[in-house]
């Protein structure tokens, strides 16, 4: 694993010259990166205290995809003069997201979990586009920093206690306390966010660049999901006396903020709050603690992570023409983006899950799960997939369809940059369901 955290090292000088070529060496990092890539469940490429298994290799995969995409959904930061300080910024997040995913230590996982804060934060305030996001950029550190102290407390009470923080010794612990449980499990939930801890994240979402969206959709959301898979472990004596509770907050929150996309005028923020309804699918698949559950949350991840971006991606170039993110400006536009009308609606109905995406294969792995942890829960996972198709086309045909707005005179239609970007999205999402077998292992 060191080989890759220093080659980004190298690349920072990298960043003060060449825009695209950039890009080109995240491609060239992600594809030695499948080279070597070991498809069993075990951990392979160890140095020091990184190494990674196939769950951190999926996640890891996924960071260096979404960051060379942010690169190409970015042409207009090309132009400003602070575009050196953007690479950079990227870069950083790139090495803090791939040390956070292949660190086998507890410690050094929080650290970094932490870090990659910073350059998001910093991401929404230099680039981000109206006076509230600073308050979004607040409302992000406070919510995770506040929820991620009882964590360290946590940390240092269980190195006290069994005097090792390794990954694979911890796996072997197994602990009574509630409160552990909740000391541990409170910033993962922040983070995903689990319903009622759920504000920070369209604040941000609306505020942030499509940068910041990319990758704050991508891949900050995964941060929990991966820690939580991680260390839930932990708490299998105990657990099932009160997942319960997460679960009914989940499934429930999940069917109100699936209403609550209904309404959104701002397409940002729709996406953003269908987020919060497939992240409390996942909450609730891991919460069910059966082994169908935690890989249906790891599928979902991903998917969620490729789908998200894309269509946040879809907006921006939106957002780009008509320079409004409205529902009700953005209208008609299969009359004057014919081509893209098809790039919106492979994504809409890859966030609906429908067939070959990624989304289907974890939905269906997430509900056989659920309703075999209690079937009460079909009247909720009825409700979200119904809810989940309506928003989708809400959104697709809102957006496409109906009389455009009239101050829209001058108008360009898609670049091949555009297409690309897109694609790129699409194909892994749809694609990746032939190899279900290895995400299942």
């Amino acid at each position: 694993m060191m080989k890759f955290i220093f080659m980004l090292i190298f690349m920072m000088p990298l960043n003060f010259k060449m825009f695209w070529f950039n890009q080109v060496m995240y491609f060239y990092l992600m594809f030695m990166f499948m080279i070597m890539i070991n498809w069993f469940n075990f951990y392979s490429s160890i140095s020091l205290i990184f190494g990674v298994d196939l769950m951190m290799m999926m996640l890891v995969l996924l960071s260096i995809w979404i960051c060379s995409l942010m690169i190409m959904a970015s042409f207009k930061v090309s132009f400003m003069g602070n575009k050196n300080l953007f690479l950079l910024l990227i870069n950083l997040l790139l090495l803090v997201l791939i040390l956070t995913f292949s660190s086998m230590n507890l410690f050094m996982f929080y650290l970094f979990f932490e870090m990659s804060l910073i350059p998001t934060l910093l991401l929404i305030l230099g680039w981000g586009y109206q006076p509230e996001r600073i308050q979004a950029g607040l409302y992000l550190l406070f919510y995770t920093l506040l929820a991620s102290l009882p964590m360290l407390l946590g940390i240092f009470y269980l190195y006290l206690e069994y005097h090792t923080l390794n990954f694979l010794m911890i796996n072997m612990i197994s602990s009574n306390s509630f409160y552990m449980f909740i000391s541990f499990n409170i910033v993962f939930l922040v983070k995903f966010p689990m319903y009622l801890f759920h504000l920070w994240l369209p604040k941000a979402h609306v505020e942030a660049p499509i940068s910041g969206s990319m990758i704050l959709a991508g891949i900050m959301l995964k941060l929990g999901g991966y820690g939580m898979i991680r260390l839930i472990v932990i708490f299998q004596p105990i657990i099932n006396y009160f997942n319960f509770y997460f679960l009914m907050i989940s499934m429930i929150g999940g069917s109100l903020i699936s209403l609550i996309c209904l309404r959104q005028s701002d397409m940002k923020s729709l996406i953003a709050y269908s987020s919060v309804a497939h992240m409390s699918l996942i909450i609730g698949g891991i919460m069910t603690m059966n082994y169908w559950g935690l890989v249906g949350g790891l599928i979902m991840m991903i998917a969620h992570g490729l789908c998200s971006s894309g269509m946040f991606c879809l907006a921006n170039i939106s957002y780009e023409r008509v320079m409004s993110r409205s529902l009700f400006i953005n209208k008609g536009m299969i009359n004057l983006m014919p081509s893209m009308s098809l790039w919106w609606f492979l994504l809409s109905s890859s966030n609906m899950a429908a067939p070959p995406s990624l989304n289907l294969l974890s939905e269906i792995i997430l509900l056989s799960s659920l309703i075999s942890w209690s079937k009460i829960l079909m009247i909720m996972l009825m409700i979200m997939s119904f809810f989940s198709a309506a928003y989708s086309l809400f959104l697709y045909s809102y957006s496409q369809h109906g009389s455009f707005y009239s101050g829209l005179y001058s108008f360009s239609l898609g670049s091949v940059r555009e297409y690309l970007l897109l694609m790129l999205h699409w194909l892994p999402l749809n694609l990746f369901i032939l190899k279900g077998d290895v995400l299942v292992i």
